[in-house]
């Protein structure tokens, strides 16, 4: 997959292949980390490619987190005042996700969180489990940067090693 998405973005102009990487950058578990790398890789200069990587993973996440936040808002208006009781128990996957918040905020679940999960996914969970939007919106930024910058730059110290 990681060389269907390198040829995608060196297939495009070169002008355009900061694009490519935006692209390749919004898919969830391709995000800012490996949309980076990619990007260096394909040999676009390494600022364009993290920049465009970053841009693109947040995009992608904004996405999801309006669209979570959105459908909660409706959900509990609807519902009105729910009983606990009365709510759907979580998946297996979703409760070791929501101890996982419960433990370590939203800090902790950004930051760490993309070691299991996309960004989009941890996001979108963390405002479902009633977290703020703009919380999570602001640690997740800073994740995406974060990771972002530490694959590009490994992938540019890699090329210049190799090269």
């Amino acid at each position: 997959m990681i060389d269907a998405l390198q040829n995608f973005t060196t297939s495009l102009p070169e002008f355009f292949q900061w694009f490519g990487v935006l692209l390749i950058s919004a898919i969830p578990f391709v995000e800012s980390y490996f949309g980076s790398a990619i990007g260096v890789i394909a040999g676009i200069n390494p600022i364009v490619a993290v920049g465009a990587a970053i841009v693109g993973n947040i995009l992608s996440m904004l996405a999801f987190v309006l669209s979570s936040h959105s459908v909660r808002t409706k959900v509990q208006a609807r519902a009105g005042a729910v009983q606990a009781g009365d709510l759907k128990p979580l998946s297996p996957r979703r409760e070791k996700l929501r101890e996982r918040f419960d433990r370590w905020g939203v800090p902790g679940v950004s930051l760490l969180g993309q070691l299991l999960l996309p960004s989009q996914i941890t996001s979108a969970a963390m405002v479902s489990f009633g977290a703020s939007k703009n919380t999570v919106i602001l640690w997740q930024v800073i994740s995406i940067i974060l990771w972002g910058t530490v694959f590009g730059t490994l992938a540019a110290l890699g090329v210049t090693v190799i090269g």
